[in-house]
């Protein structure tokens, strides 16, 4: 798996399920993104790097998606997705293969 699909996948994950959410209305819609892609990483890491490495990378993942909205508060809705797109990279990038 190349190194980088994990982190991109995960970063477009937040920022895709955040812009269909807000360009269509429908929180729902942004919602169904954002599984999607996780469960999507979940399988690729899952395969490569085992289940508990999967687990750790998703939990990030979502952790990530829980932690932006209280960062908005501060910033703004798009500054931090971005924000926590790049950092919820990090331990993606780390944690995706063995």
């Amino acid at each position: 798996m190349n190194r980088l699909l994990v982190p991109l996948l995960t970063s477009a994950g937040l920022l895709g399920g955040f812009g269909v959410a807000r360009a269509s209305g429908v929180r729902a819609a942004g919602g169904a993104v954002l599984a999607g892609v996780g469960a999507g990483v979940f399988a690729l890491v899952a395969r490569r790097g085992g289940p508990w490495r999967a687990t750790a990378v998703v939990l990030a993942y979502l952790g990530a998606f829980g932690g932006s909205h209280p960062l908005a508060k501060r910033l703004g809705a798009w500054p931090s997705v971005l924000a926590v797109a790049a950092v919820t990279a990090v331990p993606a990038a780390l944690l995706a293969e063995r």
